[in-house]
Order: C-alpha cells, then structure tokens, then sequence
C-alpha cells in the first residue's frame, strides 16, 4: 500500500485555519496591556458618566486617593529624593501643563514613576495622574502623588502636606480639587513622621518631591491652598484658621473664603486681622509663593470639621466659593 501525500495547497490551507483558531484562542484568553483600568472595588460611574469603550473606566476619584493614603503611619518610612529626583517630577508636571503628556511619561519612567489618566464618575471630568509604581513594596519612597484636571485649563492648586497625619485631609483635598475645574492637587506621599529627623514633614522642607512641584506651579503664577487640620483644643473658639503666611497676595483671596466659611456657620480666626494661633509662618511653599508675589493660603480645619461629614462637606463647598474663583482667572506672572 502506498502513502497519499497531501498537496501542497491543501497543507497551507490547513495551516492558515489552524492559525486563526489558535490567534482567536490568545485574544480570548489574554487581556490587553494597554486597555482602560479596571473599575475600583465598589465604585460605579455616575448615571451619564459612562467610559468611552477605547478610555479610562470610571472610578471615585476621591476614594482612590484616600486609599492610596490610608496606610501611611510614622512607620512605613520614607527616602530622601535627590535634587534630579526633584526636578524630573516637576518637569513632568510642566509638561503635562502644556499639553505634552508623552514626553511627561517618558520624563516620569527615569524615576521610575507612572502617569495614567483615570474619568472620575462624579465629575465625568478626566485627571492625569502622577504616582509612584513601586508604591506596594515594604518600604515606599514616600514622594507623593500629583493630579491634573484635563478638563479645562489649569489655574489653582490645593496642596496636602500631610495625609493622614492631620486626619482626612487627603479626602478634604480631593473633594477641593473635584469640586471646581482647573486644579491640580499635590498629596504628600508619606506621614509627616515617617522619615528622620522630619524629612518626610514637607511643609517644612525644600528637599522634597512635594516641594518642587508647588514649587513649579507657583513659577507659573497658580494661586494655591494648602489644607491642614488641628485638634480641637489647640485652637479653642474656632473651627478654621485661614492665612496667607508671610505674605500679603493672598490676602484678597482669604477673605472670600473666610466669609464663604463663615457664611456656613464657622468661625473662623482671619490672620489678617488679628494674631491666630496656626499661622503657618515658617510654612515653606508659602514663603516660596511670597518670594513670587503669588496668593499662597495656609488653612487649618479642627478635628471636629475634619470628621464630622456634614461639616467636612460644608466646609469643601465653602473652599469651592474660592477654587471656582480662581478658575476664571488668568494666571499670575510669577517670579522664577
């Protein structure tokens, strides 16, 4: 008996099908490295905020960067960034400001940081994201986290210096930076104790990630806030205490939300008027904003505004009368 050989037109026929079969199985079965983020656990968009199908998925904007924060203690340390560090993440940050973001990932992925885009589900506005990739291992740098409205253009800044450490006030500056278009928020990326000898207090601190990118915002005249919070006994007889620190360009600024908060029922202690405990004198991003003539305010809310969510809410309304301001405004010349 003889052997039959199969031509060799059926052969390659043969061959392309089981290719197909095998091409359709691995798109199937494999996800694509590039396709939106998945949702955050419990979150769902808001009605009318539904993703474009090649876009970002929805997600709660404001949980994701409480969560990003609700591990910080004075334990879970924190590296000192170097100046080439420092300035890799503030040019970033400015060319995501003038429209390039790939150059921006492509500067981050030197420091070994990301940048992706998420939709908030409250807002249905979009916001780039600046963050760490190695934010899981046991011992994080602690640099801090960046986020940039895409939505409109950038005019103001809200600032938390330190999350957790002055309880809920990554979400209070969260809730700031949806709350009105135009915003960028920078959240430190570690608590206030974690590093030695207060390295990681960016408040305090020219050396730091946090300090270099409010740092280039002011040089491009963006006014800031810079939220923080108090026990209730530091500052007895008052709920906020607003300032601009050392300088005077804010002053104008302060009272609008002085008397935003004061219309919802806080009482509120002006520096402007009368010597207040909190002041933020030796607040750094303040002095380097006064340096530029640049509004630069330093708010403190008691732990008892801080905790409580009706007044937490109020409060971010009564920010908004100011941050909803600024969005109209052009920015300022600052000074380099």
């Amino acid at each position: 008996m003889t052997a039959h050989r199969r031509s060799p037109s059926i052969l390659a026929s043969s061959a392309a099908v089981l290719f197909t079969l095998l091409a359709a199985l691995v798109a199937c079965c494999s996800g694509r490295p590039d396709g939106p983020a998945p949702h955050d656990a419990g979150t769902s968009p808001r009605p009318g905020a539904t993703a474009d199908p090649s876009g970002p998925s929805p997600v709660r904007l404001d949980r994701r960067i409480a969560a990003s924060a609700a591990a910080f203690s004075a334990d879970t340390g924190y590296r000192q960034p170097r100046r080439d560090d420092r300035r890799t993440m503030a040019e970033a940050v400015g060319l995501v400001l003038d429209g390039r973001r790939e150059a921006a990932a492509r500067r981050l992925s030197a420091i070994d940081y990301q940048l992706r885009v998420h939709l908030d589900a409250t807002t249905g506005r979009q916001y780039a994201e600046l963050a760490d990739r190695s934010t899981q291992i046991p011992a994080p740098r602690g640099w801090g986290r960046v986020y940039i409205d895409l939505s409109a253009p950038v005019r103001w800044s809200v600032q938390v210096p330190h999350p957790v450490a002055d309880q809920h006030t990554e979400l209070l500056g969260a809730r700031v930076l949806l709350n009105s278009p135009g915003g960028v928020l920078v959240i430190a990326g570690a608590h206030r104790d974690a590093g030695r000898d207060g390295a990681a207090d960016v408040a305090h601190r020219r050396d730091t990630v946090f300090d270099a990118v409010c740092d280039e915002l002011a040089a491009r005249g963006l006014p800031g806030v810079q939220v923080h919070g108090f026990a209730d006994d530091s500052a007895p007889g008052y709920d906020v205490i607003a300032s601009p620190g050392v300088g005077s360009a804010g002053r104008a600024d302060g009272r609008v939300l002085a008397d935003a908060l004061a219309g919802r029922a806080f009482r509120v202690c002006r520096a402007w008027v009368r010597s207040c405990p909190l002041e933020g004198t030796e607040n750094v991003q303040g002095r380097a904003a006064a340096d530029r003539h640049i509004p630069f305010l330093h708010v403190e809310f008691a732990n008892s505004v801080r905790t409580d969510s009706r007044r937490a809410t109020r409060a971010e309304s009564a920010v908004q009368a100011l941050t909803r301001e600024w969005a109209q405004q052009k920015p300022r010349a600052g000074r380099r």
